[in-house]
């Protein structure tokens, strides 16, 4: 698994805090941006207990479909039918026991890292300041589509991005790919390409003709 870099833990922790505001917050005050944060690493530790449970729901699904199997199964296509249940049961586990294992990594450093933290307000506030920029910027870069009626992860990925490059100076094709990093951990199926396409349009329409 690799390791992730400060400023990729501050997106996260940026994304998770922005999905706490309406989609049209009043300004925050410097006192609200930290306790934001705070929030959103709470937010994160209630997440990794709840994937804990789950997958211990699910291998304890596998357990007893492999038991039943043993003792209950009336023919042999019967406990192969079972015992295929319980190894989806365990895959499903593991899945869920992978995406607990990287939180504590984010957990961590955003509440020892300070730049974790420093940055991830940063984003949070740029973004609440210039919110009406950014979704201009975005707006155009929609093809018949608004950005209101977007996936509120989908939205707040594009704000990110479009806020570090307009205004934090971070360079188009990184943030573009940090964008799409994000959307593969918490947005739809497809949802990378799609954000990957609004950003590389949004570029284009800023380059000098």
């Amino acid at each position: 698994m690799q390791k992730r870099k400060p400023r990729q833990i501050a997106r996260e922790l940026a994304l998770l805090s922005l999905s706490q505001l309406s989609s049209n917050p009043k300004k925050l005050t410097e006192e609200q941006l930290p306790k934001l944060v705070l929030e959103a690493v709470r937010t994160l530790r209630s997440e990794v207990l709840d994937t804990l449970d789950n997958a211990a729901g699910e291998l304890q699904r596998s357990n007893d479909r492999i038991l039943t199997s043993e003792t209950r199964a009336a023919d042999l296509n019967t406990a192969r039918t079972m015992l295929k249940e319980a190894v989806s049961y365990t895959q499903a586990a593991i899945n869920k026991l992978g995406a607990a294992i990287e939180f504590p990594e984010l957990v961590q450093l955003a509440n020892q890292d300070k730049e974790v933290t420093y940055y991830a307000i940063q984003i949070v506030r740029t973004v609440n300041e210039n919110q009406h920029l950014v979704d201009a910027d975005i707006s155009q870069a929609l093809i018949d589509w608004q950005v209101n009626r977007l996936a509120q992860i989908d939205r707040d990925i594009l704000r990110i991005a479009v806020a570090e490059m307009r205004f934090l100076g971070l360079d188009p094709r990184m943030a573009i790919n940090e964008a799409v990093e994000l959307a593969k951990r918490y947005s739809e199926a497809d949802g990378h390409r799609f954000i990957n396409g609004v950003l590389r349009r949004v570029t284009e329409q800023k380059q000098p003709v």
